[in-house]
């Protein structure tokens, strides 16, 4: 890696690692001055705060794993939820106060003031409860990707990324996944990668490599950026225990007329340079790719069609402002030269259960001859 990229991902890390506790500072502040309460109660609440937020931290060291899995996933959902809360609180705090420094919002509403507490609590328990209802709908995307390379029929192909199996999507969500999958009767499966969220206890407990055998056609996979956070090798084995087609920088054909390629995810960087995977052009090229980077590269090598999942598009607005900025797409359809792209937002999601501004997806496609 070169220096001034190490330097400029530990600058990132440093900030993402400060303002979450700059953020924390900054509400606690707030919450003391506004709660018309004695001192020990708000101390209280700031605590209770603190302490759901360093849950957040108890799960990317993976302590949860020694807990009973019910209360795992309980704790699982209040620490990630955690991060999202403390966006809003923060965003809502910075209108407040810029409001009162236009003279727009009165200052006595702000201090000791029970009402604006209770307003407060309502708007933030409303909105995430309207995106914990909004992320439990999965919206089914059609899409129509036409060949220019002769098939023997049309295909109807259903396609999903970021799955996240695991504390906050068990089994019982996984079998309402494969329920919708099933009803639209495709003729294959594609799936473009963190089908693992971070912990493999739960999908052993749970044995959710089973719940994969009720698809009724063939799945073919690339892997994530997250199954190296699980570790390969473990992640490797879930898929192949769960039927599923694992390509990592290979290749699978399909009726000796479609040829689906999965890259190993961009963790590896010593994974194959996708010119290198595409061999015969001859056929109907797809290729699977976790994370939507350089995407003219498939272009550049003859694909047909490329897949990619990773972004959520932030899951939460205004965190899709930043991803629409990061990549070249973040979500949706996307066309260069001849070669089409669907950059997916994710059937499942990382952490909290909520989409706001955003939304939980699969898509249905048909491969059909120009």
């Amino acid at each position: 890696m070169h220096p001034k990229t190490n330097i400029m991902k530990s600058m990132w890390m440093f900030i993402f690692m400060v303002l979450p506790f700059v953020a924390i500072a900054y509400i606690a502040w707030h919450v003391w001055v506004l709660l018309p309460l004695p001192a020990f109660w708000k101390s209280l609440v700031i605590a209770v705060g603190i302490l759901c937020f360093v849950m957040l931290f108890l799960n990317f060291g993976r302590k949860f794993d020694t807990l009973p899995l019910p209360l795992a996933q309980v704790a699982y959902e209040i620490g990630t939820s955690t991060i999202f809360v403390l966006l809003y609180l923060v965003i809502v705090f910075l209108v407040l106060d810029l409001g009162r420094l236009c003279r727009l919002v009165p200052k006595t509403m702000l201090y000791q003031n029970g009402y604006t507490a209770i307003g407060l609590f309502i708007v933030i328990f409303g909105l995430f409860l309207y995106g914990n209802l909004h992320y439990k709908n999965k919206v089914r995307v059609p899409l129509e990707l036409k060949s220019s390379k002769p098939l023997p029929h049309d295909y109807k192909v259903v396609m999903a990324s970021d799955l996240h199996l695991g504390y906050h999507n068990p089994r019982k969500e996984l079998a309402r996944w494969v329920d919708m999958i099933n009803a639209e009767k495709p003729d294959f499966i594609l799936i473009a990668g963190d089908i693992i969220d971070g912990s493999m206890r739960p999908l052993m407990e749970e044995r959710m490599a089973e719940e994969f055998h009720r698809l009724q056609a063939p799945v073919y996979a690339c892997i994530g950026n997250h199954e190296y956070y699980t570790g390969q090798p473990q992640a490797r084995q879930f898929y192949k225990d769960a039927g599923i087609h694992l390509l990592m920088d290979e290749a699978a054909v399909i009726d000796s007329s479609i040829v689906v390629i999965g890259r190993d995810d961009r963790s590896n960087w010593h994974r194959k340079d996708v010119k290198d995977l595409v061999t015969d052009q001859s056929k109907y090229i797809i290729i699977l790719d976790h994370q939507p980077y350089h995407l003219k590269r498939s272009e550049a090598a003859g694909a047909d069609f490329q897949l990619s999942g990773h972004t959520h598009r932030g899951q939460v607005w205004p965190i899709s402002w930043i991803t629409d900025h990061i990549y070249e797409c973040s979500w949706g359809k996307y066309q260069i030269g001849r070669t089409q792209y669907y950059i997916s937002s994710g059937i499942g999601i990382w952490g909290g259960k909520f989409r706001i501004g955003t939304q939980s997806e699969y898509v249905v496609a048909t491969i059909s001859q120009q």
